[in-house]
């Protein structure tokens, strides 16, 4: 039998089963209808053991929600791809089961304007996406990068909206479609 390298055998630590399982129970049952206690439970721990690694719930939101804010990873493919494939993907998320819409919305949805700490992760996040289509959109040339980028992220959370209260992935394939138009509107040449 071969040895497994020392990373595939390494158990994960308590601190990322945690984290691992909060954001499982977050994302599909909302944070405000699981408690420390459920968390715990289920990974079959004490409290006590959960608040060594995390002092609070608050805490663990955070660490949630930060845990969820990936960058895109670099692309080989053109600007244009890498626009419109964000569509592509939205549509396979959207025909998940367990796709629940954006945890940085439901989060604050939840949580409320006055929960600050949450607030924060959640404008971090958009504002991440919206320069990430700015950058992509200088690239091409675009005059007006910011409008046309903050316009793609009004596409992206308007088509999980619509597919979360419709429950039709075919909403993310419209919000290609727009923004097709709007690319080619601000000059971009898009292949046939």
């Amino acid at each position: 039998m071969a040895n497994l390298p020392a990373e595939a055998s390494k158990k994960p630590s308590m601190k990322e089963r945690i984290l691992e399982t909060a954001d499982r129970l977050f994302y599909l049952k909302g944070i405000r209808a699981i408690g420390v206690d459920t968390i715990a439970a289920e990974i079959g721990i004490s409290k006590r053991t959960l608040y060594n690694h995390f002092p609070s719930k608050d805490a663990l939101i955070s660490a949630y929600l930060e845990r969820r804010f990936v960058q895109p990873r670099p692309s080989d493919k053109s600007p244009v791809e890498q626009i419109l494939g964000t569509f592509d993907s939205l549509e396979r998320r959207f025909s998940a089961k367990d796709f629940r819409g954006c945890p940085f919305v439901n989060a604050v949805a939840e949580m409320g304007p006055s929960d600050k700490s949450v607030k924060k992760i959640a404008i971090d996040f958009k504002e991440s996406r919206r320069l990430w289509f700015r950058d992509l959109l200088v690239k091409l040339g675009v005059a007006d990068a910011e409008g046309l980028a903050t316009q793609l992220v009004l596409l992206v959370d308007g088509s999980i909206a619509q597919d979360l209260v419709r429950d039709d992935p075919k909403m993310a394939r419209a919000a290609k479609e727009a923004a097709k138009v709007l690319l080619a509107g601000a000059g971009v040449r898009l292949k046939a």
